[in-house]
């Protein structure tokens, strides 16, 4: 197909997932543009022949050329974690103000999907939940067509992020710490699903409408760990401690790392008890639920795609 698809933010979890449905379907017009070079160089190499451009959207340069004559355009680019504002804000609101403003100078704008996220509907108060906020109300103010998408916490190939750094975290360690009980209801999404959703709207052309894609199944997140476990085989023993000794043990390691791939304010979040929304989309796009179960053995064991691991 030679629809030209723009995916600014490309080179994450969603962005991998997608390209690989979108090249699977016969989609071969599409452009990446990211700033995180290591996973760009990895992209490459595993989508040789999807154009690619090294570039900070929240800086306003030659990326905006990428654009002309666009005629999809799907906003991935995201900020998930970091100790302070400042990023949250440029990576989530700046580069989203700039894409709008280039693409709403064109005599032919394209069609915008834009990932927003559910914790817009969720009880959480942080630097994430705030900037996404800022994000979706910017991109329903604009001029474009546009659909909104806010998926549930995804998991799938290319995860180095949530259950992907949980599994190799896991394989590391001979005592897997759950904080508390560990009963707290997740409703967890396969991106693999995720990205079909998102072609489904690239192919109906679906606008003016916000859809809260939730996970199908609702799953404690101790049995979440326990999936994995089983999954990848691994021998670690599960243990309950308690919250303010895990916040702890959190606090400690964000010192020495400036990048933490998990947070207080995440661990605050995750004890939340939210619960989302949970509409008939596979009827909604004609796309199949994968079972929790299958999803988690497809996201570790796949052959082609499970053993790429993306860098924070």
């Amino acid at each position: 197909m030679d629809k030209k698809i723009v995916l600014p933010g490309g080179a994450g979890l969603v962005g991998f997932n997608l390209l690989a449905q979108l090249l699977e379907k016969g989609f071969t017009n599409i452009t990446v543009i990211d700033k995180h070079a290591e996973n760009i160089e990895i992209l490459k190499t595993t989508y040789p022949t999807v154009r690619v451009l090294l570039s900070d959207l929240a800086e306003k340069g030659e990326w905006n050329k990428e654009f002309i004559d666009a005629d999809i355009v799907v906003m991935l680019q995201a900020q998930i974690g970091a100790k302070t504002e400042e990023p949250f804000i440029r990576n989530n609101v700046t580069s989203t103000k700039n894409i709008l403003e280039v693409i709403e100078g064109f005599t032919k704008t394209p069609y915008l999907v834009h990932i927003s996220s559910s914790v817009l509907e969720s009880a959480a108060e942080d630097f994430y939940t705030d900037s996404k906020k800022q994000q979706e109300k910017i991109v329903l103010a604009s001029d474009i067509e546009n659909v909104v998408l806010r998926p549930t916490l995804m998991f799938g190939w290319f995860d180095r992020k949530h259950l992907g750094w949980l599994s190799r975290f896991m394989q590391k360690i001979p005592i897997f710490p759950i904080p508390g009980h560990g009963r707290y209801l997740r409703q967890p999404l396969y991106v693999k699903d995720f990205c079909n959703v998102i072609i489904a709207c690239i192919n109906k052309q679906v606008t003016g409408e916000i859809y809260n894609i939730s996970g199908q199944e609702k799953i404690n997140y101790i049995d979440i760990i326990r999936e994995i476990k089983k999954s990848i085989k691994s021998k670690t023993i599960i243990m309950s401690i308690p919250y303010w000794l895990f916040f702890i043990l959190i606090k400690v390691w964000s010192v020495f790392d400036s990048a933490p791939p998990f947070t207080t304010n995440q661990l605050e979040a995750l004890v939340l008890p939210d619960v989302f929304e949970t509409i008939d989309w596979p009827a909604i796009f004609n796309v199949e639920a994968t079972c929790f179960e299958q999803a988690i053995d497809e996201t570790f064991n796949d052959v082609t795609y499970s053993h790429i691991k993306l860098e924070f």
